[in-house]
């Protein structure tokens, strides 16, 4: 009788195992046939424009050194007014020239060392310009060999950065644009294979590029500059 039980058991064990595997069998040729139904394509547009730099930033840093501080910083002060002189005869306003920090190095302090083989003090001053008005950064940028004439010492002296503080002002149009570039790459190859292009699946938007607009050299020092952007669209494919 318990022979009878365990053998029934078995039975019915293995077609439950049976049926399950099958059952699996199902779900799985379910899931490949859905992906096998659901055609898409993916693609890529771009949007390039042109744009000018709308804001400009100068620093103007220099330097003068020597043995008695007090003496040391009258120069930079002779200095400085030689310098807001200049930039006054270029036209700039007095609220687009803005002072920086007063740098003090004592070369005899313990931070230094003991470096008795040059100036004991050297004092640094920066002045920046900052304006829209980029033309005139550029104008200024070739005109100053007069500060250097003048005995102005320019330290560190890398040009002028340039901005472009409008990028939301070209975003929307940049991204329909790049968005109509995807889809007519998207309808061309959905004419090719001979089908109909359905509804966006899916929409990715790239981040957007600021470049020199020729890509050489670095975009802050380039007035001239493009701005980018790379959208990745899924459509449907009927």
């Amino acid at each position: 009788m318990g022979d009878n039980r365990i053998g029934a058991a078995m039975v019915i064990g293995g077609l439950a195992a049976v049926g399950l595997i099958g059952g699996g069998w199902a779900i799985g040729q379910g899931v490949v046939n859905a992906r096998t139904g659901e055609r898409a394509v993916t693609v890529r547009g771009l949007s390039e424009r042109n744009v000018k730099a709308d804001l400009a930033l100068l620093p103007l840093k220099f330097t003068a050194s020597g043995e008695v501080l007090a003496e040391v910083q009258a120069r930079i002060d002779g200095d400085l007014a030689i310098v807001r002189q200049f930039l006054t005869a270029q036209g700039y306003p007095a609220d687009a020239v803005n002072l920086g920090q007063l740098s003090v190095a004592d070369t005899r302090s313990r931070e230094w060392g003991s470096n008795n083989s040059g100036p004991r003090f050297i004092l640094s001053q920066t002045v920046v310009v900052r304006t829209t008005d980029v033309d005139r950064v550029q104008r200024t940028t070739r005109a100053l060999n007069e500060l250097v004439r003048q005995g102005v010492v320019l330290q560190d002296f890398n040009g002028p950065t340039y901005v472009f503080t409008r990028l939301n002002d070209v975003r929307p149009a940049m991204i329909a644009e790049a968005t109509a570039s995807a889809r007519k790459g998207a309808e061309q190859f959905a004419k090719d294979s001979g089908t109909g292009l359905g509804p966006i699946r899916q929409a990715t938007q790239g981040s957007f590029e600021i470049l020199a607009r020729d890509e050489i050299g670095d975009e802050g020092q380039s007035p001239d500059k493009k701005v980018r952007v790379v959208t990745t669209v899924s459509y449907r494919l009927k």
